[in-house]
């Protein structure tokens, strides 16, 4: 893993450019400069790191992070659309132009020659290796910074670590188990005893997460950041929600539920006028703006930073100019949409069957079927319309808490508080929701991983809640492979494994 050492002397490098006091850097040979040193700088000057942390946060968005230059590598968000795909709920409509076609076809998690497995390997460990690097300068994983300022920047260093190792975990590991099985090589430096690791057990992988997401919650008490694009202190309560409930003892869903509950408490579920187009509500429909009362993590995109075709909104999006309006639409699974009530506004967020959209490329009634025209789309609503995305990215949204913690009361044998939660959430989405009042058991269970699955279609959480869940999916009609068939959340097809560079890199993997 070599990306360690470009991370640091390019943080170092951004440092030494950022304004550290002429005499202190002439103290020392200046061939190289150690964390040691950085780290000293920083405590002249904390902020020196800012610049350090806002990196991570661009790596989210920026096409090639993968280590590729293929159109489906832009970060977060294409990962996101591979694990929709993955656990079926987000089906490619047209092989058109071939991206994605190994991921649906089940080719890129069994074959760790494709880039597809290689792309989020690569992703996350470089946001792991980026935080390391500031982690290291403040003094290491152990280390309790002096100022409260510096304590803010650990506290972002350890929620993007502990977010990196929480998506390598259940992209490239089935399940925690009993948390013996060794997953992934756990890297908590960049120093010369971080070179080439072993892999690690899961229950180290989930102790070294639990403990970077707790001192986060801590050392981002209070501290109020400038734009949504920054984790603070319920970003982190969100992302700890997500990796005990992965884990999933009866302790750990009794803090989920407690974290869900200060989250509720702090941010407004989405409503009904934001998430469904009803023909003159641009204005606050469409998942575009991180403006979004209930959007808790996410970027606001512009002009100076040059997306277009390479973006999720091109492959997603039929108004966005790309690859979703030039021939191979992202829909809905056909028995998903089946599930979803007739009464549920929820429904309207996609073109029916039949249902007559056209586009200006070629296409006739019937070829949108399914797509998610009235969920995400760009205000202007011109087929293949938006031409340099300025549509914001969406990472996080209390929606997903609301609905975690139903699912947290029904893993704690709470029945009556599970339906509770899940009617109150459901009540201005559903109008008949008489039903969930004979629910009990599995079938609650069952209810609320399908209304989670509803509500965040697209936004890359299906594949968490199959994972946490240990849910069965079974392929609709409308796929191009694989319909009608059923993979259980452990079958090698939902999950990547370790890609060929590390396999050929790191000869200690296995050690």
């Amino acid at each position: 893993m070599k990306i360690k050492y470009v991370t640091l002397f390019s943080i170092a490098g951004m440092l030494l450019a950022s304004g550290c006091k002429k005499d202190y850097l002439n103290t020392e040979p200046t061939e190289f400069v150690t964390p040691e040193q950085l780290g000293e700088a920083a405590k002249q000057d904390p902020a020196l790191l800012d610049g350090s942390i806002a990196g991570l946060y661009t790596t989210m968005f920026t096409d090639g992070v993968g280590g590729t230059t293929r159109h489906d590598d832009f970060g977060q968000k294409g990962v996101d659309i591979y694990s929709d795909m993955l656990c079926s709920d987000m089906v490619l409509g047209a092989l058109n132009y071939g991206w994605y076609s190994p991921v649906v076809r089940y080719q890129a998690t069994v074959d760790f020659t494709r880039n597809e497995d290689y792309i989020p390997w690569r992703y996350y460990y470089r946001q792991v290796f980026g935080a390391n690097a500031i982690i290291d300068i403040l003094g290491g994983t152990d280390a309790v910074p002096e100022s409260a300022e510096s304590k803010v920047t650990m506290g972002q260093a350890k929620t993007m670590r502990a977010y990196g190792y929480f998506y390598l975990s259940q992209l490239y590991a089935p399940s925690y188990g009993d948390g013996s099985a060794k997953i992934l090589p756990l890297y908590k430096g960049i120093g010369v005893d971080n070179t080439n690791l072993p892999k690690s057990t899961a229950a180290e992988v989930w102790d070294l997460m639990v403990s970077d997401l707790t001192t986060a919650i801590e050392y981002l008490d209070g501290f109020s950041r400038t734009t949504k694009d920054q984790v603070d202190q319920n970003v982190a309560r969100g992302l700890l929600a997500y990796v005990l409930a992965a884990r999933g003892t009866a302790a750990d869903w009794t803090k989920v539920a407690s974290l869900c509950e200060e989250i509720k408490a702090a941010y407004p579920k989405t409503t009904p006028i934001e998430l469904v187009y009803n023909g003159n509500n641009t204005d606050v429909a469409g998942f575009n703006n991180v403006a979004t009362p209930s959007w808790m993590w996410g970027v606001d995109l512009t002009l100076a930073q040059n997306i277009d075709l390479i973006s999720w909104w091109g492959q997603v999006d039929l108004f966005t100019y790309s690859y979703a309006w030039a021939g191979d639409p992202k829909v809905i699974d056909e028995g998903l949409y089946n599930a979803i009530h007739a009464d549920d506004i929820r429904k309207g967020q996609f073109d029916p069957p039949n249902g007559g959209v056209e586009g200006d490329y070629g296409y006739g009634p019937g070829d949108f079927d399914y797509m998610p025209i009235n969920k995400f789309f760009d205000p202007g609503r011109v087929d293949g319309g938006q031409r340099q995305v300025i549509t914001d990215l969406l990472y996080m949204r209390a929606d997903e808490f609301y609905l975690l913690y139903a699912e947290a009361q029904a893993y704690l044998n709470n029945d009556d508080g599970a339906k509770q939660a899940l009617k109150e959430y459901l009540t201005d989405r559903i109008t008949d929701l008489s039903y969930v009042d004979a629910l009990t058991g599995q079938a609650l269970k069952d209810e609320i991983y399908l209304q989670t699955r509803i509500e965040l279609w697209g936004e890359g959480k299906s594949y968490l809640a199959m994972k946490r869940d240990k849910a069965t999916i079974t392929r609709g009609a409308n796929h191009l492979f694989f319909d009608g068939e059923s993979f259980p959340y452990t079958a090698p097809e939902l999950t990547f494994v370790i890609p060929q560079a590390e396999v050929l890199n790191n000869p200690n993997l296995n050690n």
